[in-house]
């Protein structure tokens, strides 16, 4: 309550927001992508449809913002940086491994990447938003690897992100395998053995 005694409408509408983010996950693991609407995800928030529609277009773009909230993206994503790049390298895939093995935060991203597929608009929010900031925090601790002579100098850290992620997005998009510590590992030793000096 603000002081002259009324309802505080910012805290009203953040609370109203983060209801309408987690509905959106909840709904995304429990009936998966397809079966989410704009008026289930009121129902679960327990608020109206227009006040989805204030802040979101469509269906899609709330789904992005709930898997969003759940990354670091937007809070200054930093690599770990012990001076060991194999150790660090292998802590940050570890970490990936297991989110992605994570139901809680795997469904969200399933969704989020079929819609990516056919919404151009969502792709370009997706790049700007969430991966480029991690691809950004991804190169500054290769730079420094660089610069301590652990990565090749003239290597384009691009190829070195695309040759240590790939194969776990491959895996996990196909349900070839299982995403465990050990495979995250073996990532890494074939990245560093293709980028260096």
């Amino acid at each position: 309550m603000s002081q002259s005694g009324k309802p505080n409408p910012a805290r009203r509408s953040e609370r109203s927001r983060r209801a309408v983010l987690a509905a959106a996950r909840e709904l995304v693991s429990e009936v998966g992508y397809a079966k989410v609407t704009i008026e289930g995800i009121a129902a679960r928030a327990g608020v109206g449809k227009q006040t989805i529609y204030r802040w979101w277009p469509a269906k899609g773009a709330v789904i992005f913002d709930a898997f969003l909230e759940l990354s670091d993206a937007g809070e200054g994503v930093r690599l770990p940086d012990t001076g060991d790049l194999e150790a660090d390298l292998k802590t940050v895939m570890r970490a990936t491994v297991a989110e992605f093995a994570d139901p809680a935060f795997e469904a969200p991203i399933r969704a989020l990447n079929i819609e990516i597929i056919g919404d151009p608009a969502l792709a370009a929010q997706y790049r700007e938003k969430l991966a480029a900031p991690v691809d950004d925090a991804k190169k500054e601790r290769l730079r420094a690897a660089q610069q301590a002579g652990q990565l090749s100098e003239d290597a384009d850290l691009d190829l070195v992100l695309e040759v240590l992620y790939a194969p776990l997005h491959q895996r996990w998009l196909h349900r070839s395998g299982p995403l465990t510590p050990e495979y995250a590992d073996a990532l890494v030793e074939a990245t560093l053995r293709a980028f260096t000096p």
